[in-house]
């Protein structure tokens, strides 16, 4: 996945700067899926738009510069031509079926996305407690990152049309699948040199064990989001939601 690096960018980083009276800058790096938001609104309504809508887009933007080397990259693992695409689109709706974390299917869901969202057919869900969580941090200058396993692009897209409007500028940057997986402790090695922080400054939320093992692994701070159904993952601090969680990081 990481040779994909060139296509799109793994980071979208405004770099942070130091927050007043603080010794070392806290840094939030956040989840989306089952942390920030319902993790139904994805599998019911984006997840089955881009399934709907995909043959259809491939067909029509196999030619375009931001689509085809996605293209490429699924007709390499499948190892047909770039230019086959029944293949091509068949091999797509199979990782969506198998909700495959795959980064050129999150790229080019990422683009389905962007004229759903545009058209207005839906609005991104986000936690009421995250939203205000979102706020606080503003307010107090903390930094806040998204690490998804969606594309940059969407994540973008995700949290500009939200049903409380765009909260695009409650975040820093965000990172993607590009970087390396979610499960992988080198992965959040990578995101704290790419924003020039120390890892003990850095605290992940998530819902997901494994992601938090990683992160945990590579110095950072923890927390784990137990909405519903989440399963508590042993040795992380746990959190009915963030209205649970110190604002002081």
């Amino acid at each position: 996945m990481r040779r994909t690096r060139d296509l799109e960018s793994a980071q979208d980083v405004r770099f942070p700067t130091t927050i007043e009276g603080r010794s070392r800058v806290n840094i939030v790096v956040t989840d989306i899926e089952g942390t920030t938001s319902d993790i139904a609104f994805v599998q019911r309504v984006l997840f089955p738009y881009a399934r709907t809508h995909l043959p259809d887009y491939v067909r029509e933007n196999a030619g375009a510069p931001e689509v085809t080397p996605w293209l490429a990259m699924v007709a390499d693992e499948i190892r047909v031509p770039g230019d086959h695409l029944p293949a091509i689109i068949a091999a797509l709706l199979s990782w969506i079926d198998a909700d495959r974390k795959h980064t050129a299917l999150k790229a080019l869901q990422g683009h389905i996305w962007k004229r759903g969202f545009e058209r207005g057919e839906f609005k991104a869900h986000v936690f009421e407690d995250a939203v205000r969580a979102l706020q606080r941090w503003h307010a107090q200058g903390v930094p806040v990152y998204v690490y998804s396993s969606g594309s940059v692009q969407a994540q973008r897209l995700y949290f500009a049309h939200t049903e409380y409007g765009d909260l695009s500028a409650h975040f820093q940057g965000h990172f993607d699948t590009t970087i390396g997986s979610k499960r992988e402790a080198d992965s959040y090695r990578a995101i704290a040199s790419r924003i020039g922080a120390d890892p003990s400054s850095i605290t992940f939320y998530s819902d997901i064990g494994a992601e938090l093992d990683a992160a945990r692994e590579a110095g950072w701070n923890t927390v784990q989001l137990v909405r519903g159904d989440t399963l508590p993952a042993p040795g992380h601090r746990q959190v009915a939601n963030f209205d649970s969680i110190d604002t002081g990081i």
